[in-house]
């Protein structure tokens, strides 16, 4: 390779670095930001955005007349904030275990669900097979909006608008697992279902013995994303649960970031914890499920 090529492939190398860490620092700030004011005390947090406080809780429209100090250092840390939420004010945790109460059951049976439907779709051939799969496709493509409305005449005609499983219930049958891991399916060599079967193992069998182990990362990278994208949702208990008491914590972020804006950083950083924690402890799972996932033909 010349000096003059070897160059430009270092500039370009120096240019692609800087750039991503660039974007990551900007994607990385909010975050931040948003976990140093939480140790704020709320004099701090009333000097520093008290301008953005008064226009968010005004009557009227009016523009920011000061200037809204961002400060990534307190001056003085406290835990005031957490004291206030943890212990002062139950509502929270309540609203954090309305949240719990949603996800965890629409994550671990919308897993079981996909790892059947999976199966099936990835061992049976037919035109039967292929229609519903496409089907499946085609609801996974459609933004949650234009299915909100049939969900809501569905659960008020079965009389569950107003109770939980007006949420949970629709939440179980996404397609998008189901999806996902059909394709991770498909990439099992078939002489080791046909061994299996030989064996005399059953189909419930060759699922759990065979299927589920070798498809381990790709089951945990679909549980992760299932529960994050749970665990945000908010059109679905805002439509759905008419009862404010049974809102989980990302309806109530809304309500609480147009009040004391001290607390809404202390939430906001209770609300992350169960997701970064997820993060860190799958973040291979989820880049092997993602990886599994994109490199397949179906």
């Amino acid at each position: 390779m010349k000096k003059s090529e070897l160059k430009k492939k270092r500039v370009f190398t120096v240019m692609i670095t800087a750039f991503a860490c660039i974007a990551a620092v900007l994607f990385l700030m909010p975050t931040v930001l948003t976990v140093a004011n939480s140790f704020m005390t709320s004099s701090e947090i009333s000097a520093n955005y008290g301008a953005m406080y008064g226009n968010m809780t005004s009557d009227t429209k009016t523009y920011i007349s000061e200037d809204v100090n961002l400060k990534f250092i307190p001056d003085k840390v406290s835990a005031g904030q957490y004291e206030s939420v943890l212990f002062k004010n139950p509502e929270y945790l309540f609203k954090f275990w309305n949240s719990v109460i949603l996800t965890v059951p629409i994550t671990l049976f919308q897993v079981i669900v996909a790892l059947l439907a999976s199966y099936g779709f990835a061992r049976y051939e037919g035109k039967v097979k292929s229609i519903i799969f496409f089907s499946y496709i085609i609801l996974m493509i459609m933004p949650y909006q234009v299915t909100l409305v049939p969900n809501f005449l569905v659960a008020d005609k079965f009389n569950l608008l107003d109770t939980r499983w007006a949420v949970i219930l629709p939440g179980i049958f996404s397609p998008f697992s189901v999806f996902l891991l059909t394709k991770v399916m498909k990439r099992i060599p078939l002489s080791y279902i046909e061994a299996a079967k030989l064996d005399g193992a059953n189909e419930i069998q060759i699922l759990a013995g065979i299927c589920v182990p070798l498809c381990k990362g790709p089951i945990v990278s679909v549980i992760m994303l299932v529960f994050i994208d749970c665990w945000n949702m908010v059109e679905q208990p805002l439509v759905l649960l008419g009862d404010v008491d049974m809102h989980p914590l990302s309806v109530f972020l809304s309500q609480i970031n147009t009040g004391d804006i001290g607390l809404a950083f202390a939430v906001g950083v209770v609300y992350m914890v169960p997701t970064v924690l997820m993060f860190l402890y799958g973040e291979e799972y989820l880049a092997e499920g993602i990886t599994c996932s994109g490199g397949i033909k179906g």
